[in-house]
């Protein structure tokens, strides 16, 4: 039997959930999810398609809604959403298996309708709207589902299919998808096709999938290397990868990071202290993953445009979980390659090549200090134990008390947003 996947996205899912908790209409009621406190040019998380109608774009900023649009403002509640999440995912683990189902972000899953078909004696589109529906019952979030023969024209059936007809689900396999979507500009709209790669097409004079399907495949590998075949097989309506496939998936290099946006302009200095504050942070998630790193990275942005961004990547001398030895390697990269005169606007940090510690082989020299590294990991493994039990606040470095930090109001958050 062939593979039927759908695709279900819930509809303005932040803004839809200030409106339920309102008892108000989202089509009805102009809302826009933003924190004021950060200015006019504050993005906004969600709007309500009610603005959506009236043409406001949704992530705009602030500032870009029309002033004639009087709209409710609503501070982001990142674990009320999380809890409406959850309680739609256990609407589906009703009907279907969590090994069909595939948790692509907060607002949005993938699931594997084909062994569900026959079970329950429907069609593929009945039983989207038999799920659709019992979301709507039990949260009052409206859904919209994309239905395809592979998890990319499912996708593509929910992004550019679903949004034109009323029942707000969209049906592809491969011979709609090349009557209908082949030709669909612009390219950006298909899925994991970024501005970055539309302007590579547009040097050959490709602006849309059936272009694409149509090019020399030489061109296209010469351009994009192996990120060709994917572009290819998706030209075609093609994807062979499956929900279990992504579940049995593991990634052969691990990283974990750690980026902000600042609120505004911070200097060289100032800055530097943010990013030792962030260095404390994800210092502190490998200990509790029980890793170590020998690697780590750095990107810095600037508040202005023209002003690229500057950084880079560093080895670190063997793998290690020390704060002190990993904050100094980033001072250092950020001390040789940040702009002294620049105002920074973005940091992005990351340690790379993380393990676990019982897997690594440590080669120690004549210089190693194994009782300061040991004494060290466990001051660092009881700071933890302490923000488990009490809250990340309840004991933080001295830095994070000077006026430029931002750590006590960023552990306060969740996702970058207002938690509560």
């Amino acid at each position: 039997m062939d593979k039927i996947y759908g695709c279900i996205d819930l509809k303005s899912f932040f803004a839809s959930v200030e409106c339920v908790e309102r008892g108000l209409d989202p089509f009805k009621t102009d809302l826009a999810v933003t924190d004021a406190s950060r200015g006019r040019g504050a993005i906004t998380l969600a709007i309500t398609p009610a603005m959506k109608e009236k043409g406001v774009k949704n992530r705009c900023r602030v500032f870009e809604i029309p002033e004639n649009i009087k709209y409710i403002s609503a501070l982001p509640r990142m674990k009320l959403y999380m809890k409406y999440s959850a309680d739609i995912y256990g609407v589906y683990l009703k009907y279907v298996s969590a090994e069909d189902i595939h948790v692509y972000s907060i607002d949005e899953v993938f699931i594997d309708f084909t062994p569900y078909l026959k079970t329950y004696k429907m069609t593929p589109k009945q039983f989207a709207l038999r799920l659709m529906e019992d979301v709507f019952r039990t949260t009052g979030i409206c859904a919209t589902t994309g239905v395809g023969t592979n998890l990319f024209l499912a996708k593509v059936a929910l992004d550019i299919t679903a949004k034109h007809v009323p029942d707000h689900i969209g049906i592809l396999n491969e011979d709609i998808f090349r009557r209908t979507i082949w030709f669909h500009e612009p390219i950006t709209d298909i899925w994991n096709i970024g501005r970055g790669t539309a302007e590579r097409l547009k040097k050959y004079r490709i602006k849309n999938l059936y272009q694409v399907a149509k090019c020399d495949p030489d061109i296209l590998y010469r351009e994009f290397g192996v990120k060709a075949e994917y572009l290819i097989d998706h030209a075609n309506g093609y994807e062979p990868c499956t929900i279990a496939d992504i579940k049995s998936y593991t990634a052969q290099s691990n990283s974990i990071s750690n980026g902000q946006i600042l609120f505004e302009d911070y200097s060289y200095s100032d800055a530097m202290l943010v990013m030792k504050e962030m260095v404390d942070l994800l210092v502190l998630e490998l200990i509790e993953k029980g890793m170590v790193t020998d690697s780590i990275a750095l990107s810095v942005g600037y508040s202005k445009d023209n002003e690229k961004s500057t950084g880079g990547t560093r080895r670190l001398d063997g793998y290690t979980s020390s704060y002190d030895k990993i904050s100094a390697a980033f001072t250092e990269l950020y001390t040789l390659t940040t702009h002294k005169n620049g105002l920074i606007r973005r940091i992005n940090i990351g340690l790379e090549h993380i393990t676990d510690e019982q897997l690594v082989t440590y080669q120690l020299d004549l210089f190693s200090d194994t009782a300061a590294d040991e004494k060290e990991r466990k001051k660092q493994a009881a700071v933890l134990a302490i923000r488990q039990k009490y809250g990340k606040n309840a004991i933080l470095r001295g830095m994070s008390y000077q006026p430029k930090a931002t750590a006590i109001a960023r552990n306060k958050l969740v996702g970058g947003h207002n938690s509560e």
